[in-house]
Formats: C-alpha cells, sequence, structure tokens
C-alpha cells in the first residue's frame, strides 16, 4: 500500500495543487478595483489582501489568455467579515477569444458577519481550450451597498 501524508488544508486556505501561473499566462480586466487591494493580491500565490472593487454593484473580473488553456480546476474563495448580504457569482468561459460565452456555475451565498463568513467553491471542470474565463460578482443580491471582494482565485 502506497500512502502520503498531506497534512490538513485549513478552511480559505490555498489549497495543495499545481496552479497555472496566471501571471504569465493571461492579461486581466476588472470593473473597478480599490487601490488598497488590487486584483493581482487575488491572483498571484502569496497575495494576502485579496481583491475589492472601488464601489458598489456588479463587478467583472476577466482573464484573457494569451493562449488557450486546458482548465481542469477552478478554486474561488470569498470573505466577509463586516456585513450580512447575500451575493451571486457566475463563471463563464470563452474558446473563441470572447465571442461566445458559456457558463460554467451561478450560485448564491448568504454571508452573516456571527456566522457564514468564508466562502470557498472547488470546481472542478473539463475546459479544453478556455480563451477568456469571466467571473462576474453581485455582491448584494438585494442591491445594497456592499463592495464585491475575492481573497483567491486559482486555476488547474
Amino acid at each position: 500500500m502506497r500512502k502520503r501524508v498531506i497534512g490538513q488544508v485549513q478552511e480559505g486556505s490555498e489549497p495543495p495543487g499545481d496552479w497555472l501561473n496566471v501571471e504569465e499566462l493571461a492579461e486581466v480586466e476588472i470593473t473597478s478595483e480599490d487601490a488598497a487591494f488590487p486584483i493581482e493580491a487575488a491572483l498571484v500565490p502569496g497575495g494576502t489582501s485579496g481583491w475589492r472593487a472601488a464601489g458598489p454593484g456588479k463587478q467583472t473580473i476577466r482573464l484573457l489568455f494569451a493562449a488557450p488553456q486546458p482548465l481542469r480546476r477552478i478554486w474561488l474563495n470569498f470573505l466577509e467579515t463586516r456585513i450580512g448580504r447575500t451575493q451571486e457569482y457566475v463563471l463563464r468561459w470563452s474558446p473563441d477569444g470572447g465571442q461566445s460565452f458559456r457558463e460554467i456555475v451561478r450560485q448564491q451565498w448568504n454571508f452573516s458577519p456571527d456566522g457564514a463568513t468564508r466562502q470557498t467553491e472547488d470546481h472542478h471542470v473539463d475546459l479544453p481550450t478556455v480563451t477568456v474565463l469571466e467571473l462576474s460578482v453581485i455582491p448584494d443580491i438585494s442591491g445594497g451597498p456592499a463592495l464585491a471582494s475575492l481573497s483567491q482565485l486559482r486555476l488547474g
């Protein structure tokens, strides 16, 4: 029997895996960002602050790959410790440079400062030729003043 001790992954910490170097492989488009919480902090390993939008409302993060990438895993980590809200996010991908998109997942999550403050999602996918990956976040589906944020995004 083969055995390997991998240790425990703490909730919200980056899981083990062979992650793509997004910094080298893609250009990033975003609708807005708080200068103190740039998108790089969510995409590059070792970032501690994550990304946060400059204002309320729907936000979009789009990764434009220089060459088509096969994706098998999309790992997302959201953190909200200040206000209760219901967030919705949508992940979509394009095989043709953004001319057409296919939805991967649409999901809602209820954040509560006294309870659920972290949403971690590990999507296992089979996407052979991704040229664009798009994450849209509605931080508060009731239209409140919440700011969209993303602690970490990893691709494998």
